[in-house]
This record gives structure tokens, C-alpha cells and sequence, in this order.
């Protein structure tokens, strides 16, 4: 999304993106949401990583940003670290489990 496809969103609108920074020109985001063409955005993800102190994308009162954790809930650590746990204990044993092929 560049500055033209930004200023076709109404002013209530609020862009939210958990896929890919590359897809929203974050320059123009920062001038819509500063000069308050759109009412908000949540982001997971970002050109920089980690943003640099004093970046406005955390500063700005309307933006909502976690850092690329928008996927995890507490079934999903539960999952994960557990096949992890799993897969060591299976490894001592000399019995790999989930193994590439």
C-alpha cells in the first residue's frame, strides 16, 4: 500500500498488519496516521527491526505495535514448547522423533 491506496481509506479506518512490513510503505503510513488521514494502526511487523528508540511508529498516541507476536496464545507456547521438551527427552533416549527427512 503506497500513499495513493492510504488515501483511499476513510478517515475512520484502521489499518491493522501481521504479514509483511514490505507490504505498507511505512513513510506514508507515518504521514497518514500523523496527520491523522486514518484513525489508526495495529502492526506486528516492520521495516526496522528492532525500531530505534524515538521511532514514530512508537511514539504515535494511535498506533498499536507488538513485536511480530500477534500469532501466539497460550495453546500455541503450550504446543510448541512442549514438542520441544519432548523432542530432547526423545533425543537423550537415542529415539529422535520429528525428524527432517
Amino acid at each position: 500500500m503506497d500513499a495513493d491506496t492510504l488515501a483511499c481509506l476513510p478517515i475512520h479506518a484502521r489499518l491493522i498488519n501481521t504479514a509483511r512490513a514490505g507490504l505498507v510503505d511505512q513513510q506514508a503510513l507515518i504521514d497518514a496516521v500523523t496527520e491523522k488521514r486514518i484513525a489508526g494502526v495495529g502492526l506486528d511487523v516492520f521495516d526496522i527491526k528492532p525500531l530505534p528508540a524515538g521511532h514514530p511508529l512508537c511514539t504515535l498516541p494511535s498506533v498499536s505495535a507488538t513485536p511480530h507476536l500477534g500469532y501466539v496464545t497460550e495453546r500455541h507456547y503450550r504446543d510448541y514448547f512442549g514438542q520441544a521438551v519432548e523432542n530432547i527427552a526423545a533425543w537423550l533416549q537415542g529415539t529422535p522423533q520429528r525428524t527432517l527427512r
